[in-house]
């Protein structure tokens, strides 16, 4: 016997809730990727947003392996990490693009603080990101069951998340400008 599926507008309002959760977070990132590339100009763009949006969404991630929370808000963080790497993707090739005088390479393993976020190759970015979300597993993995490490990494999360427009900010001050900005 067949088991009927009643559809309600109900069932039809929640999947488009979550849909708009997955997917509108990265929605402003495309108009900005768009404009990158086609001005080939990544300069009022701070990468440091995608960093703080990264750290934020991997915390957010292992997050939920200790405390589950819904589905749509574990996707919209796995689909703004996917979009946090490409938007780093183009700001790097463009900058190695427009570099009129090649400076010295920058990778992830020189260890060097002070150009910590300013590597000159992709493949750092990713290593960075990989290690992190690394690292962070094994402790989660460790600590999973003391609630007091779970909710710190979930407050973290939201901490970071939450400064997210100070990068921004400062890029604009250095630059007195808002020009790339969206």
């Amino acid at each position: 016997m067949a088991e009927s599926m009643d559809i309600t507008i109900s069932d039809i309002a929640s999947w488009i809730a979550s849909g708009a959760m997955i997917f509108g977070g990265i929605v402003p990132y495309i108009p900005q990727y768009r404009e990158i590339k086609k001005k080939e100009d990544a300069e009022g763009f701070s990468l440091y947003v995608c960093l703080a949006l990264l750290i934020a969404n991997t915390l957010r991630i292992l997050f939920w392996f200790g405390k589950r929370f819904e589905l749509p808000l574990l996707f919209q963080s796995i689909l703004m990490i996917i979009t946090m790497l490409f938007m780093i993707k183009l700001c790097v090739n463009i900058n190695s693009k427009n570099q009129i005088i090649k400076l010295k390479d920058r990778v992830f393993t020189d260890l060097d603080i002070k150009y910590f976020w300013k590597w000159t190759d992709f493949q750092s970015y990713l290593d960075f990101v990989l290690l992190f979300g690394v690292v962070g597993g094994v402790a989660m993995y460790i600590f999973v069951d003391y609630p007091i490490f779970v909710e710190t990494v979930g407050l973290l999360a939201v901490l970071t998340e939450a400064m997210l427009g100070v990068p921004q900010f400062l890029r604009n001050l250095d630059n007195k400008s808002t020009e790339g900005m969206r």
